[in-house]
């Protein structure tokens, strides 16, 4: 089975986000994944306290980033669910990015090459009420730039736009985030499939 962690980082739990990632996650078999999630508008981090400690030893002085972190290192597609806030992602959201300075620092102070050992594969799923491509490009460039010492590639991102005047079914988006993931499964499987032989 391969893992999928998601980053969900919507507060309205049934709203556009929610219906935007249930329709990715409706692309991978359920005979070949497991999904994981943690909400992290419900289960907030605390924000990085630039403490240095991690520049010392693996780990944060504070913990409750542990669960997150063991997830992450054991996952094989990382799904980040977000809508846009004022460009960019919301505050709890911002919270983990910035958690992830522990990788930096493995990296950099610590000489940890690669500061995750495993690979992943990331798709960044977006929701906003009106569309703008530079809060997408704000958005993709951060991920990217957390994702350049974690072993974490963005293969995608998408984005579900003008939710502000109401989110029809029939959006082609929809269909686009299934075929993402069905893509992502196949290639995922049959890289994994041909490591075996």
């Amino acid at each position: 089975m391969k893992k999928a962690l998601v980053l969900f980082a919507s507060p309205h739990p049934d709203g556009a986000t929610r219906h935007l990632l249930d329709v990715f996650l409706s692309g991978l078999s359920t005979e070949r994944w497991t999904v994981e999630e943690h909400d992290v508008c419900k289960d907030p981090v605390a924000p990085c306290r630039a403490c240095g400690c991690c520049k010392k030893t693996d780990g944060c002085i504070l913990h409750d980033f542990d669960g997150t972190d063991a997830s992450l290192r054991a996952c094989d597609l990382l799904i980040i669910a977000s809508p846009v806030y004022n460009l960019t992602f919301p505050a709890q959201l911002k919270s983990v990015i910035d958690r992830f300075q522990r990788y930096f620092e493995a990296r950099f102070a610590r000489g940890v090459r690669p500061a995750i050992e495993k690979p992943r594969q990331a798709v960044l799923l977006l929701t906003m009420g009106r569309h703008d491509a530079f809060a997408e490009e704000v958005c993709a460039r951060m991920l990217r730039q957390s994702f350049s010492v974690m072993n974490t590639t963005l293969r995608d991102v998408l984005c579900l736009p003008d939710t502000d005047v109401g989110v029809s079914a029939q959006n082609p988006v929809f269909e686009k985030a299934r075929a993402i993931a069905i893509e992502i499964e196949r290639d995922i499987c049959y890289n994994y499939l041909n490591s075996c032989e």
